[in-house]
Protein backbone atom coordinates (compact mmCIF):
# COMPACT_ATOMS: atom_id res chain seq x y z
CA UNK A 1 0.00 0.00 0.00
CA UNK A 2 1.41 3.49 -0.91
CA UNK A 3 1.69 6.82 0.89
CA UNK A 4 -0.42 8.36 -1.09
CA UNK A 5 -2.87 5.91 -1.09
CA UNK A 6 -3.29 4.89 2.52
CA UNK A 7 -6.41 5.59 4.88
CA UNK A 8 -5.92 8.76 6.98
CA UNK A 9 -9.11 10.01 7.30
CA UNK A 10 -10.06 10.37 11.00
CA UNK A 11 -7.45 8.73 12.26
CA UNK A 12 -6.03 9.89 15.26
CA UNK A 13 -2.24 9.83 15.56
CA UNK A 14 -2.28 6.60 17.86
CA UNK A 15 -4.49 4.78 15.45
CA UNK A 16 -2.09 5.00 12.46
CA UNK A 17 0.50 4.16 14.34
CA UNK A 18 -1.47 0.82 15.51
CA UNK A 19 -2.44 0.41 11.62
CA UNK A 20 1.23 1.03 10.16
CA UNK A 21 2.81 -1.73 12.07
CA UNK A 22 0.19 -3.77 11.39
CA UNK A 23 1.10 -3.45 7.73
CA UNK A 24 4.23 -4.95 8.37
CA UNK A 25 3.15 -7.81 9.91
CA UNK A 26 3.79 -6.93 13.50
CA UNK A 27 1.04 -8.60 15.62
CA UNK A 28 2.48 -8.52 19.08
CA UNK A 29 4.61 -5.24 21.24
CA UNK A 30 6.48 -6.38 23.98
CA UNK A 31 6.88 -3.80 26.89
CA UNK A 32 5.80 -2.18 29.80
CA UNK A 33 3.31 0.90 30.76
CA UNK A 34 3.76 3.84 32.45
CA UNK A 35 2.13 7.18 32.78
CA UNK A 36 3.13 8.90 30.22
CA UNK A 37 2.37 6.02 27.34
CA UNK A 38 -0.94 4.69 28.62
CA UNK A 39 -3.24 6.69 26.37
CA UNK A 40 -1.36 4.47 23.55
CA UNK A 41 -1.37 1.80 25.70
CA UNK A 42 -5.42 1.66 25.48
CA UNK A 43 -4.94 1.91 21.97
CA UNK A 44 -3.15 -0.73 21.59
CA UNK A 45 -5.71 -3.06 24.09
CA UNK A 46 -8.45 -2.09 21.91
CA UNK A 47 -6.39 -3.11 18.83
CA UNK A 48 -5.70 -6.44 17.01
CA UNK A 49 -2.49 -6.18 18.41
CA UNK A 50 -1.35 -8.87 21.16
CA UNK A 51 0.75 -6.73 24.30
CA UNK A 52 3.28 -8.45 26.05
CA UNK A 53 3.95 -7.19 29.16
CA UNK A 54 7.38 -8.31 30.07
CA UNK A 55 9.22 -7.79 33.97
CA UNK A 56 11.42 -5.31 33.28
CA UNK A 57 12.33 -3.28 29.97
CA UNK A 58 15.46 -4.35 29.01
CA UNK A 59 13.76 -7.77 28.44
CA UNK A 60 10.73 -6.72 26.76
CA UNK A 61 13.70 -5.35 24.39
CA UNK A 62 15.58 -8.66 24.24
CA UNK A 63 11.71 -10.31 23.45
CA UNK A 64 10.98 -8.02 20.52
CA UNK A 65 14.74 -8.70 19.39
CA UNK A 66 14.04 -12.22 18.94
CA UNK A 67 10.45 -11.59 17.43
CA UNK A 68 12.08 -9.08 14.71
CA UNK A 69 14.61 -11.77 13.73
CA UNK A 70 11.86 -14.73 13.45
CA UNK A 71 9.14 -12.06 12.37
CA UNK A 72 10.67 -9.81 10.03
CA UNK A 73 10.17 -7.16 12.75
CA UNK A 74 9.08 -6.41 16.02
CA UNK A 75 7.99 -3.46 18.55
CA UNK A 76 8.74 -2.67 22.22
CA UNK A 77 6.56 -0.19 23.82
CA UNK A 78 8.16 1.79 27.02
CA UNK A 79 7.65 5.04 29.26
CA UNK A 80 9.50 8.17 29.14
CA UNK A 81 13.30 7.68 30.39
CA UNK A 82 12.89 5.52 33.12
CA UNK A 83 11.70 3.29 30.23
CA UNK A 84 13.27 4.06 27.33
CA UNK A 85 16.87 4.49 28.85
CA UNK A 86 16.46 1.29 30.77
CA UNK A 87 15.78 -0.72 27.63
CA UNK A 88 18.79 1.35 25.62
CA UNK A 89 21.20 -1.85 25.99
CA UNK A 90 18.81 -3.94 24.10
CA UNK A 91 18.22 -2.24 21.45
CA UNK A 92 21.64 -1.17 21.25
CA UNK A 93 22.42 -4.61 20.67
CA UNK A 94 19.63 -4.81 17.83
CA UNK A 95 21.43 -2.23 15.85
CA UNK A 96 24.51 -3.83 15.81
CA UNK A 97 23.51 -7.08 15.08
CA UNK A 98 20.24 -5.31 12.07
CA UNK A 99 17.17 -6.41 13.81
CA UNK A 100 14.59 -4.29 12.95
CA UNK A 101 12.98 -3.21 16.53
CA UNK A 102 10.79 -0.72 16.57
CA UNK A 103 10.90 1.68 19.73
CA UNK A 104 8.12 3.31 20.58
CA UNK A 105 7.82 5.73 24.05
CA UNK A 106 5.70 7.84 25.42
CA UNK A 107 6.89 11.06 26.49
CA UNK A 108 5.52 14.05 28.45
CA UNK A 109 2.64 16.33 26.42
CA UNK A 110 3.54 18.89 24.24
CA UNK A 111 1.26 21.43 26.30
CA UNK A 112 2.48 20.60 29.83
CA UNK A 113 6.22 21.20 28.79
CA UNK A 114 5.96 25.02 29.33
CA UNK A 115 4.38 25.18 32.33
CA UNK A 116 7.74 25.13 33.55
CA UNK A 117 7.58 22.75 36.16
CA UNK A 118 9.92 20.02 36.49
CA UNK A 119 7.98 16.89 35.72
CA UNK A 120 8.65 13.29 36.24
CA UNK A 121 11.20 11.02 34.60
CA UNK A 122 12.70 14.26 32.93
CA UNK A 123 16.82 14.05 32.13
CA UNK A 124 18.12 17.25 31.59
CA UNK A 125 15.81 18.31 28.97
CA UNK A 126 12.83 16.96 26.66
CA UNK A 127 14.77 15.94 23.93
CA UNK A 128 17.25 14.00 26.33
CA UNK A 129 15.97 10.44 25.05
CA UNK A 130 15.57 11.59 21.86
CA UNK A 131 19.00 12.62 21.33
CA UNK A 132 20.25 9.02 23.04
CA UNK A 133 18.06 7.12 20.67
CA UNK A 134 19.80 8.81 17.68
CA UNK A 135 23.06 7.01 18.25
CA UNK A 136 21.95 3.51 18.28
CA UNK A 137 18.66 3.00 15.65
CA UNK A 138 18.77 4.17 11.93
CA UNK A 139 15.61 6.73 12.56
CA UNK A 140 14.61 8.53 15.57
CA UNK A 141 11.51 10.82 15.18
CA UNK A 142 9.02 12.74 17.60
CA UNK A 143 5.34 12.90 17.05
CA UNK A 144 5.17 16.74 18.10
CA UNK A 145 3.41 18.10 14.93
CA UNK A 146 0.37 16.82 14.15
CA UNK A 147 0.57 18.49 10.26
CA UNK A 148 3.74 16.00 10.03
CA UNK A 149 3.53 13.22 12.17
CA UNK A 150 1.59 10.20 10.18
CA UNK A 151 4.83 11.09 7.60
CA UNK A 152 7.24 10.57 10.25
CA UNK A 153 5.42 7.14 11.12
CA UNK A 154 5.59 6.34 7.70
CA UNK A 155 9.13 7.52 7.24
CA UNK A 156 10.49 5.18 10.34
CA UNK A 157 8.98 2.45 9.62
CA UNK A 158 10.25 2.25 6.08
CA UNK A 159 13.99 3.05 7.12
CA UNK A 160 13.51 -0.40 9.60
CA UNK A 161 12.58 -2.20 6.69
CA UNK A 162 14.90 -0.98 4.31
CA UNK A 163 17.76 -1.09 6.80
CA UNK A 164 17.19 -4.10 9.16
CA UNK A 165 17.73 -1.60 12.07
CA UNK A 166 15.63 -0.08 14.83
CA UNK A 167 14.18 2.49 14.78
CA UNK A 168 12.54 5.36 17.49
CA UNK A 169 8.84 6.95 17.64
CA UNK A 170 8.94 9.43 20.41
CA UNK A 171 5.03 9.70 21.07
CA UNK A 172 3.58 12.47 23.63
CA UNK A 173 1.12 11.58 25.12
CA UNK A 174 -1.24 14.69 24.10
CA UNK A 175 -0.67 13.70 20.68
CA UNK A 176 -1.94 10.27 20.61
CA UNK A 177 -5.68 10.88 20.43
CA UNK A 178 -4.90 13.93 18.10
CA UNK A 179 -6.55 13.60 14.35
CA UNK A 180 -4.74 15.58 11.97
CA UNK A 181 -6.31 18.21 9.66
CA UNK A 182 -4.42 17.21 6.91
CA UNK A 183 -0.89 15.66 6.76
CA UNK A 184 2.38 15.61 5.17
CA UNK A 185 2.55 12.81 2.58
CA UNK A 186 5.89 10.24 3.04
CA UNK A 187 7.37 9.98 -0.87
CA UNK A 188 10.19 7.48 0.37
CA UNK A 189 13.75 7.72 0.54
CA UNK A 190 16.05 9.74 -2.05
CA UNK A 191 18.43 7.80 -2.67
CA UNK A 192 18.37 4.65 -5.53
CA UNK A 193 20.23 2.09 -6.31
CA UNK A 194 22.59 2.53 -8.83
CA UNK A 195 21.61 0.08 -11.46
CA UNK A 196 25.32 1.03 -13.68
CA UNK A 197 27.26 0.28 -10.67
CA UNK A 198 25.05 -2.82 -9.71
CA UNK A 199 25.79 -4.26 -13.24
CA UNK A 200 29.56 -3.52 -13.50
CA UNK A 201 29.89 -5.10 -9.80
CA UNK A 202 28.28 -8.23 -11.04
CA UNK A 203 30.27 -8.32 -14.12
CA UNK A 204 33.91 -7.71 -12.55
CA UNK A 205 32.62 -10.76 -10.21
CA UNK A 206 31.71 -12.75 -13.16
CA UNK A 207 35.17 -12.89 -14.78
CA UNK A 208 36.63 -13.63 -11.19
CA UNK A 209 34.10 -16.54 -10.95
CA UNK A 210 34.65 -17.65 -14.13
CA UNK A 211 38.67 -17.88 -13.26
CA UNK A 212 38.22 -19.32 -9.75
CA UNK A 213 39.27 -23.14 -8.95
CA UNK A 214 38.19 -23.11 -5.31
CA UNK A 215 35.40 -20.69 -4.61
CA UNK A 216 33.55 -20.39 -1.45
CA UNK A 217 30.44 -18.85 -0.35
CA UNK A 218 30.99 -17.09 3.41
CA UNK A 219 27.43 -16.48 3.95
CA UNK A 220 26.58 -13.69 6.83
CA UNK A 221 23.50 -12.80 9.29
CA UNK A 222 22.20 -10.23 6.64
CA UNK A 223 21.22 -12.69 4.05
CA UNK A 224 18.79 -14.12 6.84
CA UNK A 225 17.97 -10.34 7.48
CA UNK A 226 16.41 -9.34 4.13
CA UNK A 227 15.35 -12.39 3.16
CA UNK A 228 17.80 -13.50 0.81
CA UNK A 229 18.30 -17.39 1.38
CA UNK A 230 16.39 -18.73 -1.84
CA UNK A 231 19.05 -15.97 -4.09
CA UNK A 232 21.72 -17.12 -2.15
CA UNK A 233 21.02 -20.87 -2.63
CA UNK A 234 19.87 -20.49 -5.93
CA UNK A 235 23.54 -19.19 -7.11
CA UNK A 236 25.15 -21.85 -4.92
CA UNK A 237 23.10 -24.76 -6.35
CA UNK A 238 23.63 -23.60 -9.99
CA UNK A 239 27.07 -23.25 -9.66
CA UNK A 240 28.20 -25.89 -7.49
CA UNK A 241 30.03 -23.71 -4.60
CA UNK A 242 30.65 -24.67 -1.47
CA UNK A 243 29.07 -22.53 1.37
CA UNK A 244 30.61 -21.74 4.99
CA UNK A 245 28.40 -19.43 7.62
CA UNK A 246 30.32 -17.30 10.40
CA UNK A 247 28.88 -17.83 14.23
CA UNK A 248 26.23 -14.77 13.72
CA UNK A 249 25.43 -16.35 10.24
CA UNK A 250 24.31 -19.59 11.44
CA UNK A 251 21.64 -21.24 10.14
CA UNK A 252 21.17 -18.50 7.66
CA UNK A 253 21.01 -22.06 5.43
CA UNK A 254 20.33 -25.07 6.58
CA UNK A 255 23.36 -27.05 7.51
CA UNK A 256 22.36 -30.02 6.07
CA UNK A 257 22.51 -29.15 2.92
CA UNK A 258 25.30 -30.96 0.96
CA UNK A 259 26.93 -27.51 0.22
CA UNK A 260 27.47 -26.48 3.27
CA UNK A 261 30.47 -27.18 5.07
CA UNK A 262 30.36 -25.81 8.45
CA UNK A 263 31.09 -22.31 10.45
CA UNK A 264 34.07 -20.50 9.72
CA UNK A 265 36.03 -19.14 12.83
CA UNK A 266 39.09 -18.54 11.84
CA UNK A 267 41.98 -20.48 14.11
CA UNK A 268 38.41 -20.56 16.95
CA UNK A 269 36.93 -23.20 14.30
CA UNK A 270 37.55 -26.37 12.77
CA UNK A 271 40.75 -26.65 11.35
CA UNK A 272 39.65 -28.43 8.30
CA UNK A 273 36.54 -25.82 7.90
CA UNK A 274 39.07 -23.14 7.90
CA UNK A 275 41.75 -24.41 5.84
CA UNK A 276 38.67 -24.99 3.31
CA UNK A 277 37.63 -21.36 3.52
CA UNK A 278 41.26 -19.88 3.52
CA UNK A 279 42.81 -22.37 0.69
CA UNK A 280 40.27 -20.56 -1.70
CA UNK A 281 40.85 -18.67 -4.39
CA UNK A 282 37.17 -16.72 -4.09
CA UNK A 283 35.64 -15.94 -0.92
CA UNK A 284 32.07 -14.46 -2.03
CA UNK A 285 31.50 -12.91 1.65
CA UNK A 286 27.65 -11.98 1.72
CA UNK A 287 25.72 -10.32 3.89
CA UNK A 288 29.29 -10.91 6.40
CA UNK A 289 29.99 -8.49 9.43
CA UNK A 290 33.70 -8.68 9.91
CA UNK A 291 33.93 -8.68 13.88
CA UNK A 292 36.33 -9.85 16.04
CA UNK A 293 33.97 -12.89 16.66
CA UNK A 294 33.33 -13.68 13.26
CA UNK A 295 36.91 -13.46 12.45
CA UNK A 296 38.24 -15.78 15.36
CA UNK A 297 39.30 -12.70 17.24
CA UNK A 298 41.05 -11.81 13.74
CA UNK A 299 43.08 -15.02 13.14
CA UNK A 300 41.01 -15.04 10.05
CA UNK A 301 43.09 -15.14 6.95
CA UNK A 302 41.62 -14.25 4.32
CA UNK A 303 43.71 -12.49 1.77
CA UNK A 304 41.94 -9.21 0.88
CA UNK A 305 42.72 -10.28 -3.45
CA UNK A 306 40.44 -12.99 -2.62
CA UNK A 307 37.49 -11.58 -1.49
CA UNK A 308 34.42 -9.84 -2.63
CA UNK A 309 32.56 -8.88 0.39
CA UNK A 310 28.93 -7.53 0.05
CA UNK A 311 26.79 -6.11 2.73
CA UNK A 312 23.83 -3.59 2.48
CA UNK A 313 26.26 -0.80 3.22
CA UNK A 314 28.83 -1.49 1.20
CA UNK A 315 30.17 -3.35 -2.10
CA UNK A 316 34.40 -4.39 -2.09
CA UNK A 317 35.93 -6.31 -4.94
CA UNK A 318 39.22 -7.32 -3.82
CA UNK A 319 40.31 -3.25 -3.45
CA UNK A 320 37.85 -2.09 -6.00
CA UNK A 321 34.94 -0.01 -4.12
CA UNK A 322 31.28 0.75 -5.50
CA UNK A 323 28.31 2.60 -4.12
CA UNK A 324 24.64 2.75 -3.88
CA UNK A 325 25.39 -0.77 -4.86
CA UNK A 326 22.45 -2.95 -2.29
CA UNK A 327 23.01 -6.57 -1.40
CA UNK A 328 19.61 -7.62 -2.70
CA UNK A 329 20.19 -6.12 -5.96
CA UNK A 330 23.99 -7.15 -6.41
CA UNK A 331 23.33 -10.61 -5.40
CA UNK A 332 19.79 -10.69 -7.74
CA UNK A 333 21.57 -9.71 -10.82
CA UNK A 334 25.10 -12.03 -10.73
CA UNK A 335 22.55 -15.08 -9.92
CA UNK A 336 20.71 -13.60 -12.48
CA UNK A 337 23.89 -13.60 -15.30
CA UNK A 338 24.39 -17.71 -14.80
CA UNK A 339 27.63 -17.45 -13.74
CA UNK A 340 30.02 -20.34 -14.70
CA UNK A 341 32.78 -21.83 -12.60
CA UNK A 342 34.07 -25.23 -11.32
CA UNK A 343 32.64 -27.71 -9.35
CA UNK A 344 34.26 -28.03 -6.29
CA UNK A 345 33.62 -30.55 -4.03
CA UNK A 346 32.89 -30.94 -0.37
CA UNK A 347 35.36 -33.24 1.38
CA UNK A 348 33.91 -35.96 3.10
CA UNK A 349 35.40 -35.08 6.60
CA UNK A 350 32.84 -31.92 5.79
CA UNK A 351 30.17 -33.39 4.66
CA UNK A 352 29.61 -35.20 8.43
CA UNK A 353 28.44 -31.98 9.12
CA UNK A 354 25.19 -33.22 7.47
CA UNK A 355 24.09 -35.17 10.40
CA UNK A 356 24.51 -35.06 13.99
CA UNK A 357 26.84 -37.65 15.27
CA UNK A 358 26.39 -40.28 17.59
CA UNK A 359 27.43 -40.05 20.64
CA UNK A 360 27.06 -43.48 23.07
CA UNK A 361 25.55 -41.72 26.36
CA UNK A 362 27.59 -42.51 29.45
CA UNK A 363 24.96 -42.35 31.96
CA UNK A 364 27.24 -42.14 35.03
CA UNK A 365 29.70 -39.66 33.49
CA UNK A 366 29.74 -35.63 35.10
CA UNK A 367 27.78 -33.47 32.33
CA UNK A 368 30.17 -31.88 30.49
CA UNK A 369 28.80 -29.18 27.65
CA UNK A 370 30.14 -30.81 24.49
CA UNK A 371 28.39 -34.09 25.15
CA UNK A 372 25.18 -32.09 26.02
CA UNK A 373 25.37 -30.88 22.39
CA UNK A 374 25.95 -33.89 21.06
CA UNK A 375 22.79 -35.34 23.12
CA UNK A 376 20.57 -32.11 21.66
CA UNK A 377 21.73 -32.76 18.36
CA UNK A 378 19.93 -35.77 18.12
CA UNK A 379 16.63 -34.11 18.58
CA UNK A 380 16.73 -30.93 16.78
CA UNK A 381 14.51 -30.94 13.58
CA UNK A 382 13.16 -28.35 11.21
CA UNK A 383 10.89 -27.28 13.94
CA UNK A 384 13.23 -26.19 16.62
CA UNK A 385 14.65 -22.58 17.72
CA UNK A 386 18.03 -22.69 19.46
CA UNK A 387 18.26 -19.40 21.37
CA UNK A 388 21.69 -19.26 22.87
CA UNK A 389 22.85 -16.30 25.72
CA UNK A 390 26.38 -15.15 25.73
CA UNK A 391 29.34 -17.56 27.04
CA UNK A 392 30.43 -20.97 26.78
CA UNK A 393 26.39 -22.23 25.30
CA UNK A 394 26.80 -19.70 22.90
CA UNK A 395 30.23 -21.32 21.92
CA UNK A 396 29.31 -24.96 22.60
CA UNK A 397 25.84 -24.32 20.04
CA UNK A 398 28.14 -24.04 17.07
CA UNK A 399 28.58 -27.60 17.26
CA UNK A 400 24.84 -28.35 16.62
CA UNK A 401 23.63 -28.72 13.57
CA UNK A 402 20.42 -26.74 12.62
CA UNK A 403 17.64 -28.07 10.26
CA UNK A 404 15.96 -24.80 8.83
CA UNK A 405 16.98 -21.19 8.54
CA UNK A 406 17.23 -18.68 10.64
CA UNK A 407 16.31 -21.41 13.06
CA UNK A 408 19.44 -20.25 15.27
CA UNK A 409 19.42 -17.26 17.11
CA UNK A 410 21.73 -15.50 19.60
CA UNK A 411 24.17 -12.25 20.50
CA UNK A 412 27.16 -13.30 18.90
CA UNK A 413 28.25 -9.91 17.48
CA UNK A 414 26.98 -7.41 20.79
CA UNK A 415 27.33 -10.44 22.74
CA UNK A 416 25.48 -9.14 25.67
CA UNK A 417 24.34 -11.32 28.61
CA UNK A 418 20.74 -12.03 29.62
CA UNK A 419 19.48 -12.23 25.82
CA UNK A 420 18.32 -15.87 26.10
CA UNK A 421 15.11 -16.56 28.28
CA UNK A 422 13.60 -12.74 26.99
CA UNK A 423 14.78 -13.71 23.54
CA UNK A 424 13.02 -17.38 24.34
CA UNK A 425 9.72 -15.19 25.41
CA UNK A 426 10.18 -13.19 21.65
CA UNK A 427 10.18 -16.69 19.98
CA UNK A 428 7.53 -18.40 21.83
CA UNK A 429 5.11 -15.68 20.78
CA UNK A 430 6.52 -15.45 16.99
CA UNK A 431 6.78 -19.04 16.79
CA UNK A 432 3.70 -20.74 18.87
CA UNK A 433 4.11 -23.93 16.83
CA UNK A 434 7.80 -24.51 17.12
CA UNK A 435 10.20 -26.39 19.84
CA UNK A 436 11.81 -23.46 21.81
CA UNK A 437 15.12 -24.60 23.29
CA UNK A 438 17.00 -21.41 25.44
CA UNK A 439 20.95 -22.30 26.32
CA UNK A 440 21.56 -20.04 29.12
CA UNK A 441 24.68 -20.14 31.89
CA UNK A 442 24.02 -19.33 35.23
CA UNK A 443 25.58 -15.87 34.93
CA UNK A 444 23.15 -14.39 32.45
CA UNK A 445 20.01 -16.70 34.06
CA UNK A 446 20.43 -14.44 36.97
CA UNK A 447 20.20 -10.97 35.06
CA UNK A 448 16.99 -11.56 33.13
CA UNK A 449 15.80 -15.07 34.00
CA UNK A 450 12.81 -13.62 35.88
CA UNK A 451 11.17 -13.44 32.12
CA UNK A 452 10.26 -16.81 32.50
CA UNK A 453 7.32 -15.64 35.04
CA UNK A 454 5.95 -14.01 30.90
CA UNK A 455 6.41 -16.83 29.34
CA UNK A 456 4.78 -18.85 31.85
CA UNK A 457 2.13 -16.00 31.67
CA UNK A 458 1.51 -16.32 27.98
CA UNK A 459 1.75 -20.12 27.74
CA UNK A 460 4.64 -20.62 26.52
CA UNK A 461 6.29 -24.27 26.63
CA UNK A 462 10.47 -23.35 26.09
CA UNK A 463 13.12 -25.98 27.76
CA UNK A 464 15.74 -23.46 29.24
CA UNK A 465 18.49 -25.46 29.99
CA UNK A 466 20.91 -23.38 32.45
CA UNK A 467 24.73 -24.53 32.46
CA UNK A 468 25.76 -24.06 35.92
CA UNK A 469 29.16 -23.66 36.53
CA UNK A 470 28.45 -21.81 39.59
CA UNK A 471 29.63 -17.97 38.25
CA UNK A 472 31.05 -16.33 34.52
CA UNK A 473 33.05 -19.29 33.41
CA UNK A 474 33.97 -17.33 30.55
CA UNK A 475 35.70 -15.04 32.17
CA UNK A 476 37.53 -17.98 34.10
CA UNK A 477 39.09 -18.93 30.74
CA UNK A 478 40.07 -15.63 29.99
CA UNK A 479 41.65 -14.01 32.57
CA UNK A 480 42.70 -17.18 34.37
CA UNK A 481 43.15 -17.57 38.74
CA UNK A 482 41.55 -17.45 41.70
CA UNK A 483 38.88 -14.73 41.53
CA UNK A 484 36.03 -13.77 43.44
CA UNK A 485 34.41 -11.54 41.06
CA UNK A 486 33.65 -14.65 38.88
CA UNK A 487 31.61 -15.94 41.69
CA UNK A 488 28.30 -15.71 41.91
CA UNK A 489 24.85 -16.60 44.73
CA UNK A 490 23.88 -20.08 43.66
CA UNK A 491 20.23 -20.79 43.29
CA UNK A 492 17.92 -23.36 42.84
CA UNK A 493 17.40 -22.67 39.50
CA UNK A 494 15.30 -25.99 38.91
CA UNK A 495 12.77 -24.60 41.65
CA UNK A 496 12.41 -21.00 39.89
CA UNK A 497 8.92 -22.19 38.41
CA UNK A 498 7.64 -22.74 42.03
CA UNK A 499 8.52 -19.50 42.57
CA UNK A 500 6.45 -18.56 39.34
CA UNK A 501 4.07 -20.56 39.41
CA UNK A 502 3.69 -23.08 36.14
CA UNK A 503 5.91 -25.16 34.90
CA UNK A 504 8.38 -28.43 35.80
CA UNK A 505 12.30 -28.24 37.05
CA UNK A 506 14.60 -30.72 36.84
CA UNK A 507 18.49 -30.75 38.34
CA UNK A 508 20.78 -32.85 36.69
CA UNK A 509 24.22 -33.92 37.77
CA UNK A 510 25.13 -36.50 35.22
CA UNK A 511 24.52 -37.70 31.21
CA UNK A 512 22.08 -39.90 31.50
CA UNK A 513 19.80 -37.57 34.34
CA UNK A 514 20.52 -34.83 31.42
CA UNK A 515 18.92 -37.22 29.22
CA UNK A 516 15.37 -38.36 30.85
CA UNK A 517 15.50 -34.74 31.88
CA UNK A 518 16.19 -33.49 28.54
CA UNK A 519 13.66 -36.66 26.73
CA UNK A 520 10.63 -35.55 29.29
CA UNK A 521 10.61 -32.31 28.57
CA UNK A 522 10.83 -32.92 24.71
CA UNK A 523 7.60 -34.72 24.79
CA UNK A 524 5.39 -32.10 26.97
CA UNK A 525 4.67 -28.73 25.12
CA UNK A 526 2.17 -27.78 28.12
CA UNK A 527 4.47 -26.27 30.16
CA UNK A 528 7.85 -24.60 29.76
CA UNK A 529 10.90 -26.43 31.63
CA UNK A 530 13.83 -25.56 33.39
CA UNK A 531 17.24 -28.02 33.73
CA UNK A 532 20.13 -26.90 35.82
CA UNK A 533 23.29 -28.80 34.46
CA UNK A 534 25.03 -28.90 37.20
CA UNK A 535 28.97 -29.47 35.27
CA UNK A 536 31.81 -30.56 35.52
CA UNK A 537 34.56 -28.54 37.27
CA UNK A 538 36.38 -26.74 35.21
CA UNK A 539 34.01 -27.75 31.95
CA UNK A 540 34.52 -25.38 28.77
CA UNK A 541 33.82 -26.26 25.19
CA UNK A 542 37.03 -26.51 22.80
CA UNK A 543 36.16 -23.43 21.31
CA UNK A 544 36.08 -21.53 24.54
CA UNK A 545 39.82 -22.70 25.71
CA UNK A 546 40.97 -21.81 21.53
CA UNK A 547 39.15 -18.57 22.54
CA UNK A 548 40.49 -18.13 25.85
CA UNK A 549 44.04 -18.79 24.89
CA UNK A 550 44.03 -16.27 22.11
CA UNK A 551 42.08 -13.45 24.24
CA UNK A 552 43.56 -14.50 27.45
CA UNK A 553 47.19 -12.81 25.97
CA UNK A 554 45.96 -10.06 25.25
CA UNK A 555 44.13 -9.26 29.25
CA UNK A 556 47.11 -10.56 31.48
Amino acid sequence: MTASRRPTADRSIGQYLIQRLQDYGIRDVFGIPGDYVLAFYGELENSPINVVGCTREDCAGYAADAYARLNGMGAVCVTYCVGGLSVANSIAGAFAEKSPVVVISGSPGMNERTQGALLHHKVRDFRTQLEVFEKFTICAVELSDPLSAFAEIDRALDAADRYKRPVYIELPRDMVNVVPPMNHVYHGPSRQPNPEATAEAAAEVLQRMSKAEKPVILAGVEIHRFGLQDTLLELAESTSIPIAATILGKSVISEQHPLFVGLYEGAMGRPEVTEFVEQSDLILMLGTFLTDINLGVFTANLDPNRCVLATSESLRISYHHYHDVPLSHFLKTLTDMKPLTCHREVPPSLRRRAAAEEVELQRDSPLHTSRMMSRINRRLDAETVVITDVGDCLFAATELVTHDRGEFLSPAYYTSMGFGVPAGLGAAVARADHRILVLVGDGAFQMTGQELSTLIRVGGSPIVIVLDNHGYGTERYLHPGDWEYNEIQPWAYHRMVEVYGGGKGALVQTEGEFEDALEAAWDDRSQPHVIQCKLAEDDASETLRVLADRMGKNVT
